[in-house]
């Protein structure tokens, strides 16, 4: 899986795919950055003639609910099922939902309308999505499933999709198979914004490779390592997020040869 990975690291750099991001305020510009480093264009929009316009020449469109209010969600679902007609992949990123929630209705809103591809969260997001227990404040898990290889593989099969929870560990499923990813370093949970990060980078892999749960597991395997060579290489929080920029827009075959930690299920 290696030299899969280190593949479909160069395809992504070479193919350059646009991902159109409708996504919160407060980590917009680490998205739009990382995309650019893990070698996708970014656009973000929350206008929906504008995201339309955009959509048609986009290779993955992410929905992040972040901060979010009842036009932006509109948009979001006008936005996602013009996607699905054009075949463009769509991952959601169920960002601080708790059960009985608005959140909760909003997520239940998209995921009636529009075909997601992937679904990237937490643990504690994963949790509640997957009805198996999970506990946030603010946008942090503090509680998990209670089982995170049953939790990812049910949600999976519910939604139709390849599910991602990260965190400690991070479990990928596409509802029969798992994979469980190794790497990152907790400096990441240090920083706001990692997780929508995340969701960038596998929208740039799936936007020039397609969905799947190896591709998805690329994409975060390639983060998270970037992830513990940045940890390696600066002094705390404040500098970690510019050297993870710098870290997944240098990393190496050499590096994810060195560093990769998966187990398949």
């Amino acid at each position: 899986m290696v030299v899969e990975i280190a593949d479909m690291m160069s395809v992504v750099k070479n193919r350059r795919p646009l991902v159109l991001h409708m996504t919160n305020y407060v980590t917009a510009d680490d998205c739009a950055n990382i995309t650019l480093c893990a070698g996708g264009l970014p656009v973000m929009t929350s206008n929906t003639e504008d995201a339309i316009d955009i959509l048609k020449g986009s290779s993955a469109l992410i929905l992040n609910i972040g901060t979010p209010d009842s036009e932006l969600i509109n948009s979001m679902i006008e936005v996602g099922k013009l996607a699905n007609s054009l075949n463009i992949p769509i991952v959601l990123d169920p960002v601080g939902i708790k059960k009985e929630s608005y959140r909760v209705k909003l997520v239940d809103k998209i995921l009636s309308d529009v075909k997601i591809s992937v679904i990237k969260g937490n643990s504690g997001e994963i949790g509640v999505m997957a009805n198996m227990g999970g506990e946030i404040i603010g946008v942090d898990a503090v509680r998990g499933p209670s089982n995170n290889i049953v939790a990812v593989k049910k949600l999976a099969k519910i939604t139709n999709t390849v599910v991602a929870m990260t965190g400690e560990a991070d479990y990928v499923s596409n509802g029969t198979q798992v994979y469980i990813l190794l790497n990152g370093n907790p400096t990441m949970g240090k920083v706001v914004g990692t997780g929508c990060m995340a969701s960038s980078v596998i929208g740039c892999y799936i936007g020039a490779l397609g969905v799947s749960i190896d591709i998805v597991s690329a994409a975060l395997s390639v983060f998270s390592i970037a992830g513990e060579v940045a940890a390696d290489n600066s002094g705390g929080p404040g500098t970690f997020k510019s050297v993870l920029m710098d870290s997944l827009n240098n990393l190496t075959t050499f590096d994810i040869e060195t560093h990769i930690r998966v187990r398949k299920l």
